[in-house]
């Protein structure tokens, strides 16, 4: 998942003009490939304000955008010291307390081989290409960072909302460092990261084809060697 940085590369000219138009006739969705078309260039877009003087628009018109992507799961909440913890942040919190990595892992394994099946019957041809796109892992990423990129633009590819909240709050709760649900990113080998790239390029390239059968079947076996791994690790027999 990638932070808002402080970027200042300039983008080029056609981004400016297609989001300009935000005030006008141009539609939200347009707007969020514009800022993903930046994210995917640059790494990650700049701190808000920066951004919206960059773009020469509104920043209330740009923050509408930005939720879009961050209930997504595309781009990480605001934090603020002064603010009270969202409903999301507490039910994360008390999922946490009560569940397991394996339960986790389970239910990753119940939820993402269906939504790389609904991405190869719904997603877009942009959506397509961002996932084509994630499938690889990009210098500059942290291997887990990478991992979840290409898992939640398969969750938007999906296009149901319900179960992409659903997964959006996994991983809240995959994350949480009390849980140690998977190895560090200094203890992931090279050799796995290039593994797991292969397995994501086979998920991508089923949804490129649209076959849903083949996509399905491809996210599941990838899970497997996640689950897999993190059994030998706990000494779980799966």
């Amino acid at each position: 998942m990638l932070a808002e940085g402080n970027s200042m590369q300039q983008p080029d000219q056609r981004m400016i003009d297609d989001i300009v138009t935000m005030g006008g006739a141009q539609e939200p969705a347009d707007v969020v490939e514009v800022l993903r078309r930046i994210i995917d260039e640059e790494g990650s877009l700049p701190a808000e304000r920066l951004l919206a003087d960059r773009l020469n628009v509104k920043r209330h018109q740009l923050r509408k955008v930005l939720q879009i992507l961050r209930q997504r799961g595309e781009l990480q909440p605001t934090r603020s010291g002064r603010r009270l913890p969202s409903p999301a942040t507490n039910r994360s919190d008390r999922l946490v307390q009560s569940t397991n990595p394996m339960e986790v892992m389970e239910m990753r394994m119940m939820i993402e081989p269906v939504l790389a099946r609904l991405a190869a019957l719904r997603a877009s041809p942009a959506e397509i290409s961002r996932i084509l796109q994630q499938a690889k892992s990009h210098p500059g990423m942290s291997p887990s960072q990478a991992d979840q990129l290409f898992h939640r633009a398969i969750a938007a590819g999906s296009r149901n909302s319900l179960a992409g909240e659903l997964h959006i709050l996994l991983y809240q709760v995959q994350n949480d460092s009390r849980l140690r649900f998977a190895d560090s990113d200094d203890e992931t080998t090279a050799d796995r990261i290039k593994a797991r790239d292969s397995e994501h390029q086979m998920i991508a390239d089923a949804i490129a084809a649209r076959d849903p059968n083949r996509a399905e079947r491809a996210m599941w076996e990838h899970l497997a060697v996640v689950q897999r791994k993190m059994a030998s690790r706990f000494g779980v027999v799966v």
